[in-house]
């Protein structure tokens, strides 16, 4: 099956998030995808104390991030969280955020399972997959 599970988020930029030209600095965007994969991972129950219960933790090991404008101070903005459903032993989400509409960025995550002992785990947990059957994406 391919169906997509997205999450908007809505956020507004914190003074403490500017740069002196009250800019949006660019590592906070990071935080904003964070912002949505926890919303996104509490409205469809996948979130990482879930891994954790199941003893696994779900690092991210690769994310991109193109700017296309920047916020700044004040601004109220969009995340939306899209997951990539991938058949390997990972997470994946496509992230974009928008002001008023405009396309402010777009980047992506990745993250893997490791177990208790920080081993990278190859094959899909039974928590994961039963996850995806739940969400009808597999």
């Amino acid at each position: 099956m391919n169906k997509e599970l997205t999450v908007q988020t809505k956020l507004q930029v914190r003074f403490s998030e500017c740069d002196s030209l009250q800019i949006v600095w660019h590592g906070n965007y990071l935080k904003y995808f964070e912002e949505g994969r926890e919303d996104f991972a509490r409205k469809h129950g996948i979130s990482y104390l879930d891994a954790k219960q199941h003893g696994f933790a779900t690092p991210i090991v690769k994310s991109s991030c193109e700017h296309k404008s920047p916020l700044k101070y004040g601004d109220e903005f969009i995340v939306e969280t899209t997951f990539v459903n991938a058949s390997a032993a990972k997470i994946i989400y496509s992230c974009k955020i928008f002001k008023a509409g405009q396309l402010i960025c777009t980047g992506e995550t990745t993250q893997v399972f490791i177990d208790k002992n920080g081993e990278l785990v190859l094959n899909n947990p039974s928590f994961f997959l039963d996850w995806k059957k739940k969400m009808k994406l597999i």
